[in-house]
Order: C-alpha cells, then sequence, then structure tokens
C-alpha cells in the first residue's frame, strides 16, 4: 500500500544525504577546481580553500526541491532551507582568516564573521546587504554573480580612515544537479586585504628615493675627503685627525638616517592595524625624559613634568610611543635654546565626537615657529632651516616618524606656535577603557 500525506498524495520517500552529495558532484568537482586554481595564483592558502571546500559541500547537501510525486516538483523556500543550515554556515565562516559574508540569491545576509563585522559595521544578518553596503562595485559583483553563477572579482581601495586595497571575490554556490535550476543558492563574499603587499610596494620605492636623495651629501663628503687624505694630507697629521673628525660626523649621520628610514618604513607597512594593549603613558614619559637627562644637562636646560597622580592608559606599542616622545623631547631640548626649560604636561579632554581622550603636551620656550612653516613640520626632510637641523645631527624624519606613529594609534598632532615664543608640541590620543590595566 502506498503511503500519502494529508492530501492524499503519494509522499516520497526522504532523499538520502549520499544521494544528495552524488546529484551534487558537478558542483562540488568545479568548486574543487575553482580552489585549486586560487590556490595556484596565491589568493588563498591551502587552509582557505579547503574550509572554503568544506563550505561548498554543506551548501551543495541542502535540498533544494521537494517532490510530492513523479512530475509534480514543489519548490521549497530556498531562504528557509538556507536558514536551517546557518549554525554550521557560521561556525565554519567564524574559522575562516579573511572576512567573508554569506548571502541568499536575493542578498540579504545569511552569516558573516567576526572579520567582516570589524570592516563592515553596518550590516546585519537577516537584512538586505544592498541597503547597508556602501561599495557600488561590490554591490555590482554581487548582483552579477547571482545573475550570471559566475565568479566575480574586483578590486577596492579606501582612503578612509587609513589607504587600504582590497580584493573582493563574490563565489556563487549552486547545487548544480540534473534538472534543477542553475540559479546560485548562496554567494560568499571574500575580502582580501592587499594592504601589506601594497605598503611593501611604496615602502620600496619611497625608501629607494629617500635614501638615493638624503644620503648624497654625506656620501659626497666622506669620498672627497678620503681622496684628500690619499693624496695631498696623506703625510698631515693634523688634517688627517679634522678630516677624520668630520668623516666620522657624516658616517653617523648616515647611520642614523637610515635607521630613521628603516623605522619610517616599518610603521607605514604596519600603520593599518591599530596597537591594542593598555599602556600608561606616565611611565614612558618619565622614561624618556630620564634617557635625555644627559642632553639636557650639556644644554643647560631642565626638564619640568607635571604628572598626574593617576595613570594614563591607552591602547598602544610602546615601543613606538617612546620612540614618538624621545623625538619630540629631543627637538624641544635641541632647538628651544639652551639655558631655558622644557615643560611636559598630560591632561584628559573630550574629543571632536565627545570620546575621551588623553593629550600629551611638549612646551619649549625657544625661538619659535613661524606660521607658514606650520603645516608642513611633519613633511619627511621638510625643515625650518636645514643648516641648523644638520648642525644638531637632525635627519629630517623626526615629525615624520611622529605622525605615522599617531596615525597607527588613531591619534593626532596639534602644534602650536608664535616667533619668539616657543612652541607647543600636543600628543592627543584616544584613552583606553576604564577598566584597562597596562
Amino acid at each position: 500500500m502506498t503511503a500519502t500525506d494529508d492530501r492524499g498524495e503519494p509522499r516520497r520517500r526522504p532523499e538520502s544525504w549520499s544521494t544528495r552529495l552524488w546529484g551534487a558532484r558537478f558542483i562540488v568537482v568545479a568548486a574543487a577546481g575553482v580552489l585549486l586554481a586560487f590556490v595556484l595564483a596565491g589568493v588563498l592558502t591551502t587552509v582557505q580553500a579547503c574550509i572554503g571546500f568544506v563550505v561548498v559541500m554543506v551548501a551543495a547537501l541542502i535540498p533544494g526541491r521537494d517532490y510530492d510525486q513523479p512530475g509534480a516538483p514543489r519548490l521549497l523556500a530556498q531562504s528557509d532551507k538556507l536558514r536551517a543550515a546557518e549554525p554550521l554556515l557560521v561556525s565554519v565562516l567564524a574559522g575562516l582568516p579573511d572576512p567573508v559574508i554569506a548571502l541568499d540569491r536575493a542578498g540579504t545576509v545569511l552569516a558573516l564573521n567576526e572579520r567582516a563585522g570589524a570592516i563592515l559595521p553596518t550590516l546585519r544578518r537577516n537584512e538586505p546587504v544592498f541597503l547597508t553596503l556602501r561599495m557600488p562595485d561590490v554591490v555590482a559583483a554581487i548582483r552579477r554573480a547571482s545573475a550570471t553563477g559566475e565568479v566575480q572579482r574586483v578590486e577596492l581601495f579606501e582612503r578612509v580612515p587609513l589607504d587600504r586595497w582590497m580584493d573582493v571575490i563574490v563565489m556563487p554556490i549552486s547545487r548544480g544537479g540534473a534538472g534543477e535550476t542553475s540559479a546560485p543558492n548562496l554567494l560568499l563574499v571574500t575580502f582580501h586585504d592587499l594592504t601589506p603587499l601594497r605598503r611593501v610596494e611604496e615602502m620600496r620605492a619611497d625608501f629607494v628615493a629617500n635614501a638615493s636623495h638624503e644620503l648624497r651629501t654625506p656620501l659626497a663628503a666622506l669620498s672627497g675627503f678620503i681622496e684628500t687624505l690619499q693624496g695631498s694630507a696623506r703625510d698631515d697629521a693634523a688634517a688627517r685627525a679634522r678630516f677624520l673628525a668630520i668623516m666620522q660626523t657624516q658616517a653617523t649621520r648616515m647611520a642614523r638616517l637610515i635607521d630613521d628610514l628603516l623605522s619610517l618604513s616599518r610603521i607605514e607597512l604596519s600603520e593599518h592595524v591599530r596597537p591594542q594593549h593598555p599602556v600608561d603613558l606616565v611611565p614612558i614619559v618619565r622614561q624618556v625624559a630620564d634617557g635625555l637627562e644627559t642632553l639636557a644637562r650639556d644644554r643647560r636646560t631642565a626638564i619640568n613634568i607635571e604628572a598626574p597622580a593617576e595613570p594614563l592608559i591607552v591602547r598602544g606599542d610602546r615601543d613606538e610611543l617612546i620612540r614618538l616622545f624621545e623625538n619630540l623631547i629631543e627637538n624641544a631640548l635641541k632647538y628651544g635654546g639652551s639655558g631655558k626649560q622644557v615643560d611636559i604636561g598630560f591632561a584628559r579632554a573630550a574629543g571632536a565626537e565627545g570620546a575621551p581622550e588623553v593629550g600629551v603636551a611638549v612646551r619649549d620656550y625657544g625661538p619659535g615657529i613661524a606660521p607658514e612653516h606650520l603645516p608642513r613640520l611633519t613633511e619627511r626632510f621638510y625643515r625650518v632651516d636645514v643648516a641648523e637641523s644638520r648642525a644638531q645631527g637632525g635627519t629630517g624624519l623626526g615629525l615624520a616618524l611622529v605622525k605615522h606613529i599617531l596615525n597607527r594609534h588613531r591619534g593626532r598632532l596639534d602644534i602650536e606656535s608664535k616667533p619668539g615664543a616657543g612652541a607647543t608640541f600636543t600628543v592627543r590620543l584616544p584613552a583606553a577603557p576604564a577598566d584597562s590595566r597596562p
């Protein structure tokens, strides 16, 4: 006797998992080929490809139709079936190293991992992606993938809040079994961060340009003194001693310049990654001031620190913050004028959007800086007085380092100065949550 449902129609036996897998064999093989191509092209690692293959397998095993009787197919609600697999889909996406969004055929967000939520905070599950995604090229790629069933790939470049390059891959996944529609059941949108690679390319070009420009002068001086010592001054002891001292100064300047260039390149390479370790600014500034005590004594300058009793916690990289305050305090000692003082103060304030922030002000009482120079002080190799800067051993990269360190920490630098009234450099950093401890 044939079993019937509540409508008196023949009831079909449930489809087994082995039957579903056999019906989806074509899409599984195609997905394996696509993922292998991505691995060979360097877009995905082997681990990422394996995880992606698991996602394809899961999507392929989701039933696409139900049949009440032969020749009378009944379409199930596709979104309902996909949502039934959401827990597994969410778990798989959470293990992927790149930001990934899973969409149904209509463009509704079924799942997204934490990394995708970090770069696209406006996305919400069970909401249409087209209403919240502010990336026209990606939206167009999603529509094309849904309509054609072909993999789409676009490259993004964003300038806010920092320069970032993204390679976006939209992969449609369909059961593709015999007699079934070829329209995709699932769309996987993967964001691959190309920023480190692009920053390495820019870093290499900038390093070569800056090094060739700034190293030319000390190298020319060293070459000239060496030729003189090999020629007319070969037996002149006094000239030899004087030239060797100058050569030592030029070699030290070259070493400082190369060190600053390498430090600047390293910071720029990771500038898009914000540090997360809580650190206290007060002991950092005290440590830097103690390390510059010899320079302050030579310049007959006193360093006055007015620090609060409570800690001032920010999220940052301790070594980079030490380098930041070394540059600011050392500049104040070198260019602030001998026989005076350098004041360092701390303060809490509210930022432009009301978020709490911490300010550290370094003030000198030197000759000050003319207004036309202030906007360009953080440019590489920009100097107010080239001769004075080189005489003080400066490389022209100190404030550029400060700017890029603050960019990485999502902070800013305020400069106030008037000719004859000294200068104040104020570092402003977002305050860490109250429960943070270094």
